[in-house]
């Protein structure tokens, strides 16, 4: 039976997504955040579960990430982890939490169910994102998307995933080419198509995205989809009517000047994995690029916002 080492990192809900994009620069086997805010806020749209007791609500904040490695090159890549950890430290640009770290050694087979554990079906609007191994029946007016949670990316759990796929729910129109930028999983362009868009293009600069976006094409059966390895701002003949974009803000910021290019006249642009603090200076960007502001959503620590090409939204 294969072994494998658990890493245990305490931090904080403003942090747990940068610390999670980190640890999947480390390992491709699984990472998984364990967050009381999550629990809190599916609560509030009274579908996440029937019961929950109160005990659960008042639960210590400290929020826990998991990731997992091969115990042959465990030790060499733990290393240059806590290495980067250190540095975040150092360099406080957000409340990293302790970032204590707690090591243990694994068999396969508990890893694996361990893992799959932590994921239950997720509702966004009509959008349920459900994990591949478990058999869901939708209710009415739902629609699922399956997605592999062994892969890498997005899983739909945290607020700038929600955030975009609520936005998509409201601005895809069935006539729409989208486009999903930095896709990741795919959560984003494979929700738009089943949301009734006529094309999806979906495009990463990883290698491993591209094949974790494709592999969920075909749980999905969605057939009108491309993906791409590519910078889309490389290309400005791929156009779209939406565009979303689910990345952080110095990328975003970063996208501003040329991302019109990809997009058509009147067409809509979903900007998520904002900071709160950082919101305005995307907002800046896009305003001095000559978007028309529509709205923002904010939830914990993360926004996300919308803009319009062309005519005053």
């Amino acid at each position: 039976m294969s072994k494998f080492i658990e890493i245990t990192i305490s931090t904080t809900h403003e942090a747990s997504e940068l610390l999670s994009d980190v640890l999947w620069n480390y390992t491709d086997l699984g990472v998984v955040i364990n967050d009381i805010e999550d629990v809190i806020e599916l609560s509030k749209d009274g579908r996440a579960w029937d019961y929950a007791d109160e005990s659960v609500f008042k639960a210590d904040k400290t929020v826990l990430i998991k990731a997992y490695f091969p115990i042959e090159s465990a030790s060499q890549t733990i290393s240059e982890l806590e290495r980067e950890l250190q540095s975040f430290k150092q360099n406080a640009f957000l409340d990293f939490g302790t970032l204590e770290t707690v090591k243990r050694e694994i068999d396969g087979d508990l890893w694996r169910e361990q893992w799959k554990e932590h994921f239950k079906p997720i509702p966004i609007g009509k959008i349920v994102i459900v994990p591949e191994w478990i058999k869901y029946k939708a209710k009415d007016n739902e629609i699922p998307v399956y997605l592999d949670s062994n892969m890498a990316f997005g899983t739909g759990e945290h607020e700038t995933t929600s955030m975009c796929v609520a936005f998509l729910d409201k601005y895809v129109k069935s006539d729409d080419t989208v486009l999903d930028v930095g896709c990741g999983s795919g959560i984003l362009g494979i929700s738009a198509s089943k949301l009734g868009a006529k094309k999806v293009i979906m495009t990463d600069i990883d290698e491993c995205a591209v094949v974790a976006t494709e592999h969920n094409m075909k749980l999905n059966g969605v057939t009108n989809g491309t993906v791409m390895l590519k910078n889309l701002l490389d290309d400005n003949t791929v156009k779209g009517d939406v565009i979303a974009c689910n990345i952080m803000a110095d990328v975003l910021i970063a996208f501003a000047p040329y991302i019109s290019n990809n997009l058509n006249d009147n067409g809509i642009i979903i900007l998520s994995g904002i900071l709160v603090e950082r919101l305005t200076a995307v907002k800046d960007a896009y305003l001095k690029a000559g978007f028309n502001f529509v709205e923002e959503s904010i939830k914990g620590e993360w926004s996300a916002v919308v803009f319009k090409k062309g005519e005053q939204a």
